[in-house]
C-alpha cells in the first residue's frame, strides 16, 4: 500500500481494520459528515460489524483509512462497494471525519489515489459514484480527480421528507 501515497498532499491511503470501527462510527455520525450521504441514518457499531462480514470480508467492498503522512493520524475513509466483477466496476465512496482536514484538496488528492488503485489493483473498468446534487463542493473535487458528470437523477432519493436530485458520475480506466 506504501505505493498510495501523495507526498504534495500530505496523506497516504491503508487499508482499514476492525480497530478503526470507533473512529468510524464517530466520523460517520457527525452531523457534518452524515448531512452529505444518500443514507443519513444514525451509524452503529453493528451496522459497521455487519458492513465488514458481508463486503468486507467476501470481496464486495475495500475500504481504506486517509491519513496524514507527518503525523500518520486518521483524516478520513475512502472505499469502493458493490464490486462488480462481471462487469468491472464499483461505487467510490468517501468522508473526511476530521474537520481540519477540509477545504485542502485532501478529498480529491484522496479520490485520485483511490482511481489509481481500482485500476491498477483491482483492474476495474469503471468506477461511479452518486452525489447529492447542492454538494458542490464534493462535485468539483470529483471532477477534479477524474469523474465526469453523466446524469442528474431528479427527485431520486428522500430524505428529511423532500426529494433530493442525485448527480450521477464516474471515471473510466485504459
Amino acid at each position: 500500500m506504501n505505493q498510495y501515497r501523495d507526498e504534495k498532499a500530505g496523506i497516504y491511503l491503508r487499508l482499514m481494520t476492525k480497530d478503526d470501527t470507533d473512529l468510524i462510527i464517530d466520523w460517520r455520525n457527525r452531523e457534518d459528515v452524515r448531512k452529505h450521504f444518500i443514507y443519513q441514518k444514525p451509524f452503529t457499531r453493528e451496522g459497521h460489524e455487519n458492513w465488514i462480514r458481508t463486503m468486507i470480508d467476501t470481496g464486495r467492498a475495500v475500504q481504506m483509512i486517509l491519513c496524514d503522512c507527518a503525523s500518520d493520524i486518521p483524516l478520513g475513509s475512502v472505499y469502493i462497494r458493490d464490486i462488480d466483477r462481471e462487469n468491472n466496476k464499483a461505487e467510490y465512496g468517501i468522508f473526511i471525519g476530521d474537520s481540519r482536514a477540509r477545504g485542502r484538496g485532501i478529498g480529491t488528492a484522496a479520490a485520485k489515489l483511490m482511481l489509481r488503485y481500482c485500476f491498477e489493483e483491482e483492474k476495474l473498468h469503471r468506477v461511479y459514484l452518486r452525489a447529492l446534487s447542492e454538494n458542490l463542493q464534493a462535485i468539483r473535487s470529483y471532477e477534479k480527480a477524474g469523474f465526469v458528470k453523466e446524469a442528474c437523477l431528479k427527485d431520486d432519493v428522500r430524505i428529511g421528507g423532500e426529494y433530493r436530485d442525485i448527480i450521477w458520475m464516474a471515471a473510466v480506466g485504459e
